[in-house]
């Protein structure tokens, strides 16, 4: 899947699902995604600072990043650490499938 589509259906899913943090000034969204190599878990918040993303394997953080490049450098090497786990195409059309 393009780096453009996999963005507009990021941004789609979250205008859609998104969730204050409590102050208004920022807003987060999730996806979980379960499969028999673990369970990844990706957090989109905007906030003034910036898009930030934080990435979770197995309930744990792998990784906090600021901004589109920064996530898809992040998700590149995720992919070659964890075989199976992040897969964009079976992720981003199951997002897409729900908004």
């Amino acid at each position: 899947m393009e780096r453009a589509d996999i963005q507009r259906i990021f941004e789609a899913y979250f205008e859609k699902y998104k969730k204050t943090e409590g102050d208004r000034t920022s807003w987060s969204a999730f996806w979980t995604e379960m499969t028999g190599e673990g369970v990844l878990e990706l957090n989109l918040t905007k906030c003034p600072a910036g898009d930030t993303f934080k990435v979770f394997v197995d309930k744990k953080k792998v990784a906090e990043v600021t901004g589109w490049d920064a996530y898809f450098e992040t998700m590149d090497g995720l992919a070659e650490e964890h075989p199976g786990l992040y897969d964009p195409d079976r992720i981003f059309s199951d997002m897409e499938a729900i908004i």
